[in-house]
């Protein structure tokens, strides 16, 4: 539980230095997923996510 609660403060962290370094871009590239179909959206959330638990497992086993 310690773990995601520290990676949901990590993603709001780089998501908001992102948001605050270069907001011009970020906007363009919320319209623009905005304007993607919402079967990619959900196929790049599934992989991403999926990309997610595998790094984190490596980690935990590399470094554990």
């Amino acid at each position: 539980m310690k773990d995601l609660v520290a990676a949901l403060g990590l993603a709001l962290a780089i998501e908001g230095l992102l948001c605050a370094a270069f907001p011009t871009a970020m906007r363009r590239a919320m319209q623009e997923a905005s304007q993607t179909p919402v079967d990619r959206m959900r196929l790049v959330g599934l992989l991403s996510a999926a990309a997610g638990v595998v790094v984190v497992g490596v980690v935990r086993l590399l470094f554990a």
